[in-house]
């Protein structure tokens, strides 16, 4: 009779930046860190156009809210499907956007999310960022009360504090800094969501995010906006957290890097990559 032993559960999330564009990026990572749960943004890809297909072929299932020409949000489960849980926040069944997935995958809750961006800002991309926040808050709310762990991550087009960019002097305009952002997600930790980069690497500077202009990869000018927020009991099982900082740097890469987590405790049957 086969035993199961316990092993770490990797999950992570990729703003892929277009996922058609960037499928061998997003094969060659799968393959190499082998994630049990990815969590990807900004498809740009109607559900038809979604490659369904090649991510099976790499051991993949795969939930997904497709929309053309931006947005899109898809959880990846290696080896076993997720279940669906919701495809929208609630609050607004007049919001159009694909921008949020929740799934049930190896006895976690995962919500794969895509904050606006909300730029130029003020205006109202800027105001419809904040609103969204504010339905993200209040369902968080729902979600920490889980007894199973939960993980919410995913682009939340925020930095969350100085510590988190390089030099915020020139971004101090930009919608990813604004202090009402930046409000609304420390008001997620302050309702006891934790910071899993954060926590697990409280003095460093770790980034996620490099955009294309004025060499910032090449300088590692960066910004962390790529977060995986744990309630408390994912946060209880915390072992490792990190970015692959190797994706973002191959020929036309997205600008975002992966962002992941280990957890203990999980009952895996399949060899983990990555080390704990």
């Amino acid at each position: 009779m086969a035993v199961n032993r316990r092993r770490t559960l990797a999950v992570a999330t990729f703003n892929v930046n277009g996922i058609r564009t960037r499928l061998p990026h997003l094969i060659a990572w799968l393959r190499q860190e082998a994630p049990d749960v990815a969590c990807l943004q900004e498809l740009k890809a109607v559900d038809e156009g979604f490659p369904r297909a090649e991510l099976e072929a790499e051991g993949y299932h795969a939930r997904w809210v497709g929309q053309r020409s931006w947005n899109g949000v898809a959880v990846l489960t290696r080896g076993e499907p997720a279940e669906e849980v919701r495809r929208s926040l609630p609050w607004d069944p007049g919001d159009s956007h694909a921008r949020y997935l929740e799934v049930d995958a190896f006895g976690l809750r995962v919500a794969c999310l895509y904050l606006p961006n909300g730029n130029p800002q003020p205006g109202p991309k800027f105001d419809y960022k904040l609103k969204w926040f504010d339905r993200l808050i209040r369902h968080a709310r729902k979600l920490h009360a889980l007894e199973q762990p939960v993980v919410m991550a995913g682009d939340y087009n925020v930095v969350p504090t100085d510590e988190d960019i390089y030099n915020p002097r020139s971004w101090r305009k930009d919608a990813l800094l604004q202090p009402e952002s930046r409000e609304r997600y420390a008001k997620l930790l302050e309702a006891g969501w934790v910071d899993a980069i954060r926590e697990r690497h409280p003095d460093d500077r770790v980034y996620t995010f490099w955009d294309y202009f004025r060499q910032h990869w090449e300088r590692d000018a960066g910004l962390r906006i790529d977060h995986l927020l744990l309630n408390p009991a994912a946060a209880a099982r915390l072992k490792a957290a990190g970015v692959d900082r190797w994706v973002r740097a191959l020929p036309k890469p997205s600008d975002h890097a992966p962002a992941w987590i280990t957890l203990a405790g999980a009952t895996r049957p399949a060899r983990r990559r990555r080390g704990a």
